[in-house]
């Protein structure tokens, strides 16, 4: 559909700026190289990316683990002032 079409143009056109900031930086110009530089370029973002996120999912789910823990301690509190 559209919206297959519509993501597409939006990777290839991150694809063809990734090329040119590396082709702006070489001397010397191959088609090649520039390809490959920015396949190692876009897989490093995407490797730290997911490794931030990795990172966050961590952090989030100690956090909610305190808030249960804590939500716990208050609910055996309450249940030993009712009885």
């Amino acid at each position: 559909g559209q919206a297959d079409v519509d993501y597409i143009l939006k990777v290839a056109d991150y694809l063809d700026q990734k090329m040119r900031e590396i082709d702006q930086q070489l001397s010397q110009k191959s088609a090649l190289k520039v390809a490959i530089l920015a396949a190692l370029n876009i897989t490093d973002e995407l490797f730290r990316n997911r490794l931030e996120k990795a990172e966050l999912v961590e952090k989030y789910e100690r956090k909610i683990q305190e808030l249960l823990n804590l939500l716990g301690d208050i609910s055996d509190s309450e249940a030993s002032v009712n009885f």
